[in-house]
């Protein structure tokens, strides 16, 4: 009886073995992905980001020229607040709002619309890949806590404004101004600003330059935007 018990509670350890590697396994990888996306953000917090997933795949290459906030002109910012995300001072990474007004359009049917924030848009840009999905959408998400936390509204908008796809092959406002315009991203006017935010949502299919259609009247809607954004005071995390 004795050697039979004894068998039994032998056997109950191994049958449990396997689950509880899987758990252990579960949780190293767990912890080692917090780990490694606390240093990728600590890095960028002052490290230019050098390449992208995006600009990786990208058939067409990749111009870019890394650029501080400090570099761009004021309105570049304005205009990207608000083309994009005219909440960006306020909200802490997502704006409800938005997310929930896309939403109810998108369920109406026609072009979709997005709800994502700058913060997002960074988030995905810089540390993931292009798509949808929950998983992917839950990362955004992980990420876009961290870089509010750990970067701040000035770091977020200077390292969208240097990874955004702004063309063709294109990356920055930076490369997108001597695209279009000829000249730096420092000596913007304003309707030039407005164009290349209009540019933003669909970089492939727009181009800032004689722009026509839906991009015209959205630049245009941007360009008078932008003194708004500045009287408003909605650009004032960013101390331009």
């Amino acid at each position: 009886m004795a050697d039979k018990a004894s068998g039994r509670r032998k056997a109950t350890p191994s049958k449990r073995g396997p689950i509880g590697r899987v758990l252990r396994w579960l949780l190293t990888a767990v912890l080692a992905f917090v780990g490694l996306s606390l240093l990728q953000v600590l890095v960028y917090k002052w490290v230019p980001v050098p390449v992208t997933l995006t600009m990786i795949f990208d058939k067409n290459g990749i111009t870019k020229d890394w650029t501080p906030l400090s570099r761009i002109d004021p309105d570049m910012a304005r205009a990207a607040i608000a083309g994009e995300d005219a909440k960006f001072c306020q909200h802490h990474g997502f704006d409800t709002q938005a997310i929930q007004q896309a939403m109810e359009y998108n369920a109406r049917g026609g072009r979709i619309r997005g709800g994502s924030t700058i913060s997002q848009q960074t988030a995905k840009n810089v540390f993931l890949w292009q798509g949808g999905g929950f998983f992917r959408k839950g990362l955004e998400a992980w990420y876009t806590v961290l870089i509010e936390a750990i970067w701040g509204k000035r770091r977020i908008m200077e390292v969208y404004l240097n990874v955004a796809e702004t063309g063709i092959g294109t990356y920055g406002v930076q490369a997108g101004a001597m695209r279009y315009f000829g000249h730096g991203a420092d000596k913007l006017s304003r309707t030039e600003a407005a164009r290349i935010a209009a540019v933003l949502p669909l970089p492939k299919k727009r181009a800032a330059i004689a722009p026509s259609g839906f991009t015209l009247r959205h630049g245009n809607r941007i360009a008078r935007y932008i003194g708004v954004v500045r009287t408003q005071g909605l650009d004032a995390c960013l101390d331009l």
